[in-house]
């Protein structure tokens, strides 16, 4: 998928700025560890300022919108990570499973690294329920359930773990595909999308926006979707996964 991020990489600085509230809530599951390695790491959103963290990016688009006094990076792949084992107290992976070749053979990485935790924030396509894909785009949950990893999976590669629903706050400010559920409008934003790469595996998103086009101007979405409109958050099958290390 580096080519993939290649090509929509380019934007996520203006639209994938990290949110607060899932930001702490990574800090959390990473616990007391002192030092990080944040797999498939992008531009660097997440990445805790207390403590030492690597970075590693297959995406040189990614890695060149790093911000200056992120983490250091290394241009490498999830399934071949340049460190010993043990290297660091914990393994991170935020929204990147689903993109890997050989996911496998990253989570064998991801363990090897980590001597006391990992981290991952995944999504479940068996507890997700989102109206943009329901209503208007079934081919992202067909490619959503080819592409992520069922919590069974991580369980047999992880051993024992901790699955923590994330829920997703209606301002979030992390542009990735469910962070506008109460903000449809944002939907019909080329910028929007192109930081979302369902959309770009789309083969064909015009028929799906011009429905929810019609159904904003209509208000038929406001009369199906109504009781949205007075929540803070919401559950669409995000997943904070944590697996700690037996000695």
């Amino acid at each position: 998928m580096t080519q993939l991020y290649d090509s929509i990489g380019a934007r996520y600085g203006r639209f994938r700025q990290p949110d607060p509230r899932i930001a702490s809530a990574i800090v959390d599951a990473l616990g007391p560890s002192e030092s990080v390695v944040n797999v498939g790491a992008g531009a660097g959103s997440y990445e805790p300022s207390d403590r030492r963290v690597i970075a590693v990016e297959p995406s040189s688009t990614m890695i060149r919108q790093r911000p200056r006094g992120a983490a250091p990076v290394v241009q490498a792949s999830a399934m071949q990570l340049p460190f010993e084992d043990a290297t660091f107290a914990a393994s991170l992976a935020i929204l990147t499973v689903h993109h890997w070749a050989d996911r496998a053979g990253g989570f064998v990485e991801l363990v090897r690294v980590a001597r006391e935790r990992v981290v991952l924030l995944t999504f479940d396509t068996e507890t997700s329920r989102f109206w943009l894909v329901d209503d208007y785009f079934p081919e992202i949950a067909e490619n959503d359930r080819r592409m992520m990893p069922a919590i069974e999976e991580i369980e047999q590669a992880l051993g024992p773990i901790e699955v923590r629903p994330l829920l997703i706050p209606y301002d979030c400010t992390d542009g990735f595909l469910g962070a506008y559920w109460r903000r449809p409008e944002a939907y019909l934003d080329a910028g929007v999308r192109s930081a979302i790469s369902a959309f770009a595996l789309l083969r064909n998103a015009e028929p799906g926006l011009a429905r929810l086009r019609e159904d904003l101007r209509s208000g038929a979405w406001h009369d199906r979707h109504a009781d949205l409109l007075a929540r803070q958050e919401i559950d669409l099958g995000y997943r904070l996964i944590t697996s700690r290390r037996i000695p």
